[in-house]
């Protein structure tokens, strides 16, 4: 099954996510299929830059997006 959920790229205790489309089975930081956007907690609000079209493609498509990533969606103004 396709996910679309967070690849952590930053340094230690410094996190930074990238939204990506990968397959369940692949690990965390491993092979994606595509970087639909991303997202800082760091900064104060938290800063979250998704493509809408992307995502909202891959959402018809059939790629489920996880609970964090479902909640990113919701913020950002994406889906309901």
């Amino acid at each position: 099954m396709v996910k679309i959920r967070l690849k952590r790229v930053g340094a230690k205790k410094q996190p930074f996510y990238r939204v990506v489309v990968a397959d369940s089975r692949s690990p965390r930081n491993g092979r994606n299929i595509e970087e639909i956007g991303y997202y800082n907690p760091l900064t104060n609000p938290a800063d979250i830059k998704i493509d809408a079209e992307k995502a909202t493609k891959w959402i018809a498509n059939g790629a489920q997006p996880t609970e964090t990533v479902k909640a990113l969606l919701k913020k950002a103004g994406i889906t309901e």
